[in-house]
């Protein structure tokens, strides 16, 4: 990626977490290119063809206000490391009355995460990993796991906990995702070890929806669905630990026709849609 902002789609999301998507859906911003080289990731065709169409801040801006004016309950920018200045610049153009939501990988600096809290109410991170060696197999990060671990201590301190409003909507504060990859339950019952240590009122979603994607050869593991038996050893997992609130997903999740089409959709008329990348100028932070 540039320093060019390049989106994917934006629009009314129903499929995030019930505090998320509400009853009008959470407005969701997709931004092409990815900090990380997952190899099973449902969103390739952005996160790592960089698919996408370029937008220029004040259209940005117009983006997210478009967004508040259809009812989104929430302004969800989905993966925005890489274009966090840019981000910043348009959320001062058009600073939203609802949560701002920064959905990401978990593959954060503290630095990042300190500039950006400011302007985010709400952190969604990705705990992939527990495991470096399984990170380094499947996302290219064998420090994945300090560096994620680390970054979501800064994102609750930032928060504090998790405030729900009169109609169950996260207002602010930091929920923890996991994804739970077939073939890899010691991975998923040490992640939950970790969430386990965080602070009260921090609510974590375990996520079922795993799909395979994408040329799998390198990792036939990871080239099938969970079963029932390894996710009811995770549900039992998750009964040994009373301290952990939040959500899980059921089997049913796990269905290609959940994953977005990114056809450039709430961008308006804004060109060609580009799929090269380019080299990335210096910016500091995650």
């Amino acid at each position: 990626m540039s320093r060019v902002v390049r989106v994917a789609r934006a629009g009314l999301h129903h499929w995030e977490e019930p505090c998320l998507s509400g009853t009008r859906g959470s407005g969701t911003v997709f931004f092409s290119g990815c900090r990380l080289r997952c190899a099973f990731c449902q969103n390739q065709e952005i996160s790592r063809q960089g698919r996408g169409w370029n937008l220029e801040i004040p259209r940005l801006a117009e983006v997210f206000r478009e967004l508040e004016e259809q009812g989104a309950h929430n302004l969800n920018l989905v993966t925005p490391t890489h274009f966090a200045e840019s981000i910043r610049e348009a959320l001062a153009l058009a600073r939203p009355s609802i949560p701002v939501v920064w959905n990401s990988s978990g593959y954060e600096t503290v630095d990042l995460v300190a500039r950006v809290a400011p302007w985010v109410d709400i952190f969604l991170p990705d705990f992939k990993y527990a495991s470096p060696g399984l990170a380094a197999r499947y996302s290219a990060r064998e420090d994945y796991s300090e560096t994620a671990r680390a970054a979501i201590q800064a994102m609750r301190e930032a928060t504090g906990p998790a405030l729900f409003d009169e109609e169950g909507l996260l207002a602010r504060g930091t929920v923890v995702r996991h994804l739970v990859l077939p073939g890899n339950l010691p991975n998923t019952l040490a992640a939950l070890d970790f969430l386990a240590t965080l602070p009260a009122g921090t609510p974590v979603s375990i996520m079922a929806q795993y799909t395979p994607v994408g040329d799998l050869a390198a990792f036939p593991e990871l080239n099938r669905t969970l079963t029932s038996e390894e996710y009811e050893q995770v549900l039992d997992y998750l009964d040994g630990l009373p301290d952990l609130d939040g959500w899980v997903q059921d089997l049913q999740s796990a269905d290609a026709r959940f994953i977005p089409t990114f056809d450039g959709s709430g961008l308006g008329d804004v060109g060609p849609c580009t799929s090269e990348g380019s080299v990335l100028g210096a910016l500091s932070g995650g």
